[in-house]
């Protein structure tokens, strides 16, 4: 059952076997400076990113290619001025080089690898980065070679988990609330016109009338619970394991109120399956990204050999 508490006691995970420690939830930046809605200024931004670092929320995430001209990391930078940098766990991306309507480009060259970061050292106004991630997978230069400075890649997904979790590499899912939808984008408030969301699959024609179907049975079990379908959501993941740190955004402190209070959803293995059985994989219509999106995924990554000639 949720609690509608202002101030809650957030809880703190192991991220992996590394040693890094992060708040239960985290907070992924994207939003604030555009992409699913116009970009807020920079003192609103930094208003609703201590609000969130005021109620437990520790571990950010955000990456070079958020926002224009890096918007995104450049807000951030601001805000560690205001905050002790020592209690704050961020994370960073690079590898997507440029994105165009129908096709994203990739680089993953040693090289650009650590370009990028000293790149986001200096927008970050920091001296280091707790966890660096290559967004999306050259597949032309050698894993290893570009893993010499990234850690892991954030997609994960069903396949990968078992073999995260032998490797002691942390789960970070994105979109927890499936960008929005369990929030009630396109359901019951309208996309804005500026939303890349109006090309997603999801969110588009009869796939979007069949979505919402699922969207109303997740809305029946949160009301059983007394909690919103983006809390359920949330504590769905929450409940896949310690291990698994989901990093929900939003640019309104009434959202960020209700993601914090997800932690208070409590669920028991019934209940888990139910909302499982409640959103079955082969029911939910069209791709999760776009096409572009979907051909620079973690399932066309494979990488050539360290010693092919094809490395960079």
């Amino acid at each position: 059952m949720a609690t509608n508490k202002s101030t809650i006691e957030m809880p703190r995970v192991k991220l992996g076997n590394q040693g890094l420690e992060v708040s239960r939830l985290g907070y992924g930046c994207m939003g604030l400076t555009g992409t699913y809605n116009n970009p807020l200024s920079v003192e609103e931004g930094i208003k609703v990113l201590k609000e969130a670092f005021n109620k437990g929320i520790t571990f950010f995430d955000t990456a070079d290619v958020y926002g224009a001209d890096h918007a995104n990391e450049l807000l951030i930078g601001k805000l560690l001025k205001e905050l002790p940098r020592d209690k704050i766990q961020l994370a960073t991306k690079f590898g997507i080089f440029k994105i165009e309507p129908t096709k994203v480009t990739v680089k993953g060259t040693p090289e650009y690898a650590r370009s990028c970061c000293e790149g986001s050292l200096k927008r970050l106004g920091v001296d280091y980065i707790d966890l660096y991630y290559i967004h999306r997978i050259d597949t032309t230069v050698p894993i290893e070679d570009t893993m010499e400075y990234s850690l892991w890649t954030r997609e994960i997904e069903d396949e990968l988990i078992p073999l995260c979790r032998e490797l002691g590499i942390g789960i970070v899912p994105y979109s927890p609330v499936g960008r929005g939808f369990f929030g009630g984008k396109a359901i019951k408030e309208q996309l804005p016109a500026n939303s890349f969301l109006q090309l997603n699959p999801r969110f588009t024609g009869e796939n979007l009338t069949k979505n919402k179907n699922i969207y109303d049975r997740v809305e029946a079990i949160a009301e059983k619970h007394g909690c919103s379908t983006a809390q359920l959501a949330l504590a769905w993941v929450l409940h896949q394991g310690n291990d698994v740190v989901p990093i929900p955004g939003t640019t309104k402190i009434k959202n960020l109120e209700e993601n914090v209070n997800s932690v208070n959803v409590k669920l028991t293995k019934e209940e888990i399956e139910e909302i499982s059985n409640a959103v079955p994989l082969d029911e939910v219509a069209g791709s999760k990204i776009n096409e572009a999106l979907l051909l620079v995924s973690w399932k066309f990554a494979n990488t050539p050999p360290k010693n092919s000639n094809r490395s960079s």
